[in-house]
């Protein structure tokens, strides 16, 4: 903080990150969870991510978990390190199975009708690694419950 300064950084910069990360991901989440926003729900998500990509069920468990209980906990800020940890796994597997054949950049527009490469993907693990590493910054639950 600059001398006799405010530093709003330290009041927002991690809200302003664990907002969209947490809406995107619970949104996602609740896809595969709960069959919301167009998604499949828990039981075809389950038969796709073994016959579609070979995840066994246990890790598909723990994906829809990583992002429907991980984007709940770093939108409010509970357990935020634990969740963008989640987040984190999540992101690194889905460029690995799914992404990464596909290049680097969306293709929305460059190459239409191939998948989308890694570029997403990259930008929401930047953003959870950064939540990892920083915490929920000071308008967390984290700084209520473990009085931090």
């Amino acid at each position: 903080m600059a001398k006799g300064g405010f530093d709003t950084t330290d009041l927002i910069a991690s809200l302003m990150l664990r907002i969209p990360l947490g809406l995107i991901f619970m949104a996602h989440g609740s896809q595969k969870l709960l069959g919301l926003f167009g998604g499949k729900g828990l039981t075809a998500t389950f038969a796709s991510f073994e016959k579609d990509l070979g995840i066994p069920a246990i890790f598909t468990l723990l994906a829809i978990i990583a992002e429907f209980g991980g984007g709940f906990g770093v939108l409010t800020g509970f357990l935020t390190r634990l969740s963008a940890a989640g987040i984190s796994a999540v992101m690194l597997v889905a460029m690995y199975k799914i992404s990464w054949a596909n290049g680097f950049f969306l293709n929305t527009f460059c190459v239409p009708g191939r998948g989308h490469g890694i570029e997403y993907n990259l930008a929401l693990l930047g953003i959870a690694l950064y939540l990892m590493i920083a915490g929920g910054g000071r308008w967390c639950l984290d700084r209520l419950v473990f009085k931090t």
